[in-house]
């Protein structure tokens, strides 16, 4: 059936019903209400009263705060089934976790590229600041410096993180597991962690790690070694390393690319196979991320089953955000299209790519030129003069002298290990040359370095272009008013909308793009 609208036209006789294209989406979009679609005297309507006339659909009210899993809400001490996902270099800074946690939403804190004295110096403000209110920190796989895991972990358990998110983790490390173990606890309903892990993962195989116990061989090293008591090593082969596992779709930074449609169903699909033969790992939620910047997309996301969602590329562009004025400029413009895949810092030598924004910035076209000259050669003394000058002149900006010795004593205060064997080895030295560069450029961003802005680094996947075509109309097409949890509430109430929606449309009922039509409501 199609419910046409009559713009201005009064209810008329039937009291109540509403016939309007204003009175129409006034009853659908009031979700503390139902919304009922009726065939009164005039035809066709909507109310959200009692009526007498013939009902032919109906949707319950659907509050945003009762999308997706409420196990998720109550396990975390949430509001909502909706997170702020880390990122990298404290982007995701101290004051967006403060704003999201007051707001009754869970985020992390952007840990990974932060010196460590950083990491604990935002903890320590976090846990002064927040207490025992939710919040999170993130801990990034770093295969090159396993110190910064170590590091990171520390931290975390000096300040008394109660949630980490686990992110681009391609196998479980002592230092991810030291922190999930220590945690353990022995209560009246059984295992409980004190320490909640969420694992963001793109792959099936990575997901069954994070579903199922810590591998015995890695439990006893951590009991051998003391990092966790007998009691704890037998206790954790009760229960999965995760609580939660984020299926990470399209995203900016580190990214597979898969599509959520295929992601999200095959790890929910991982999570029951692996439920069947190790009955606790049932109890693991999975959540979205990755491609969410619209009210659609996110109601798609919980009507794929996902327990919760997770936003990362749209929140860079707000006021909280640890980056700069020039940069959220930047992404307050980008388009759907405006994104490129990138080597990255941290993995570079494996070839790993970053999703980062194309608009204003050369960074994409600069890192993967970097990354075939170490891929053709050995090392920066067997270049020929004209690759050299190009690397120096154009993308450096220095001598390759000048930045190895800037290389030597940053590692020797971050990481002395990376200097391992990098004084004969040319191509290794080479790599951390080029890790300079790539690990600079996002820090150029972040400050605004006026001198650097074709190099800037800024990770960004199409969500965002998606995100400013949908607030265009609206105050939140400034970077200046968009504020994080004022993005979230606006994101969620539309994905309440589209819900109902979809409900009404699978009744059968065809409603006019002028009344299902979700825009925010700044």
């Amino acid at each position: 059936m199609t419910l046409t609208t009559h713009s201005g036209v009064p209810s008329g006789t039937d009291g109540t019903i509403a016939h309007t294209t204003a009175t129409i989406r006034a009853v659908l979009h009031d979700l503390e209400q139902p919304c009922r679609i009726v065939r009164g005297t005039r035809g066709l309507g909507a109310t959200s009263a009692a009526t007498d006339a013939q009902v032919l659909a109906a949707v319950p009210p659907l509050p945003p705060q009762i999308l997706g899993d409420s196990e998720f809400r109550r396990f975390h001490g949430v509001r909502s089934a909706y997170a702020a996902g880390s990122m990298a270099n404290g982007i995701s800074s101290v004051s967006m976790v403060v704003a999201m946690s007051r707001a009754g939403y869970l985020a992390s804190y952007g840990a990974a590229g932060v010196l460590p004295r950083r990491v604990d110096a935002a903890l320590a403000e976090l846990s002064g600041t927040l207490g025992d209110s939710p919040y999170a920190c993130n801990l990034i796989h770093s295969p090159s410096e396993p110190a910064l895991e170590d590091a990171i972990v520390d931290a975390c358990l000096r300040h008394g993180v109660r949630c980490v998110e686990a992110s681009a983790f391609m196998s479980l490390t002592p230092a991810i597991l030291r922190y999930r173990l220590a945690g353990l606890r022995l209560g009246p309903d059984g295992v409980t962690p004190r320490h909640r892990l969420i694992a963001k993962v793109s792959r099936s195989e990575v997901a069954e790690l994070f579903l199922r116990p810590a591998p015995p061989a890695m439990i006893d090293a951590l009991v051998a070694d003391g990092h966790i008591t007998a009691e704890q090593g037998q206790w954790a082969r009760r229960i999965p390393v995760a609580d939660d596992i984020t299926a990470e779709a399209d995203s900016g930074g580190h990214t597979d690319r898969r599509p959520l449609p295929v992601l999200l169903p095959d790890l929910i699909a991982t999570r029951d196979r692996v439920a069947s033969e190790f009955p606790a790992a049932a109890s693991v939620r999975v959540g979205a991320a990755g491609g969410l910047g619209t009210p659609t997309a996110l109601a798609g996301a919980f009507a794929m089953g996902a327990a919760y969602v997770v936003t990362g590329s749209i929140n860079q562009a707000c006021v909280e955000a640890d980056q700069s004025a020039t940069a959220k400029r930047f992404l307050g413009t980008a388009d759907v299209a405006d994104v490129a895949m990138a080597a990255s810092s941290d993995m570079f030598e494996m070839g790993v790519q970053v999703q980062v924004l194309r608009r204003g910035t050369m960074f994409a076209a600069r890192a993967n030129r970097l990354f075939e000259f170490y891929r053709d050669h050995d090392g920066i003394e067997s270049m020929p003069p004209e690759t050299r000058r190009e690397i120096e002149e154009t993308i450096l900006r220095r001598p390759c002298d000048e930045v190895w010795a800037e290389c030597v004593d940053y590692f020797m205060q971050r990481d002395p290990r990376q200097l391992a064997g990098a004084a004969d080895d040319p191509k290794r030295r080479m790599a951390l040359i080029f890790r300079w560069y790539l690990g600079l450029s996002s820090g150029w961003a972040i400050r605004g370095d006026a001198e650097r802005v074709a190099d800037y680094q800024i990770w960004c996947g199409p969500a965002l272009g998606a995100f400013n075509r949908w607030v265009a109309d609206t105050r939140l097409r400034d970077v200046g008013e968009r504020r994080v949890a004022e993005v979230a509430a606006e994101l969620m109430r539309g994905t309440a909308i589209v819900t109902r929606v979809a409900a009404l449309r699978t009744a059968g009922v065809r409603l006019p793009g002028s009344v299902t039509a979700v825009r925010p409501q700044v």
